[in-house]
């Protein structure tokens, strides 16, 4: 499998928390993601803890078998927590309290020192950065500077564009920026709003290693099971064509 499927188990939690309940685990549905052929457990660590908490994280750093994949604030509250528990990665994001989910990527390139220190800061705990960014080659310039190890292309206009040439257009510039980062040494990640319907022609993109898949995967799997949703989305990405 050219690209490794990480499974964000975010909803899970959401699920959860709407009613301060014990279930459904995200630790379970990590276990079962993984039996299924994921190969990453990403997750978001959110500063109002409006889904995961710190508890998931301790459990999951304790039993996840392949690649957990923090994704952080780039604070220094989030920074000590990273120091503390260890994640295999840890991907940068925006995080604005007020909005449903992550609604662009980091702007590097004016934020380039402040980020800067927090990947040194990170690096220097043994983590491997990722920067979660616009495709934009600007933008991917940027990461390059502040010494990320990674990126992970923001896909939401490709996956919201309902015009076709929009779709295209979008699916372009995701295309060029992977190569972009590609050539300047950086693994190439991609997420946000893929599903079953759209996540074809980024699978197709060879210079993408990674895909985080979280809300597309937890909808489908609550009509047909966690273990069966992860299967076919590995199988899509299998088999692109």
């Amino acid at each position: 499998m050219g690209q490794r499927l990480g499974v964000n188990v975010d909803h899970v939690a959401t699920l959860r928390q709407a009613r301060r309940a014990t279930y459904p685990d995200p630790v379970t549905a990590a276990a079962l993601a993984e039996l299924a052929g994921a190969e990453q457990i990403t997750i978001h660590l959110r500063e109002d803890r409006r889904h995961i908490q710190d508890r998931d994280l301790r459990l999951l750093r304790e039993t996840v078998q392949t690649v957990l994949n923090l994704e952080m604030a780039a604070t220094q509250e989030m920074v000590k927590v990273a120091y503390e528990h260890k994640p295999d990665t840890a991907t940068l994001v925006p995080e604005r309290r007020e909005e449903l989910t992550t609604e662009g990527g980091l702007d590097v390139a004016n934020q380039r020192d402040a980020l800067a220190r927090v990947v040194k800061s990170l690096r220097d705990g043994d983590i491997a950065v990722s920067l979660f960014i616009d495709p934009d080659l600007d933008q991917v310039r940027a990461a390059h500077k502040a010494n990320a190890q990674r990126v992970e292309l923001h896909t939401g206009r490709y996956c919201e564009a309902r015009d076709p040439r929009e779709r295209d257009r979008e699916l372009a510039r995701i295309l060029d920026a992977a190569k972009a980062a590609s050539k300047l040494g950086l693994g190439v990640a991609a997420g946000h709003g893929l599903n079953y319907d759209n996540v074809r022609p980024i699978a197709r993109i060879l210079e993408i290693d990674e895909l985080n898949i979280g809300h597309g995967i937890v909808s489908r799997a609550v009509l047909v099971g966690f273990e069966r949703a992860v299967r076919e989305m590995v199988e899509l990405m299998r088999n692109p064509r």
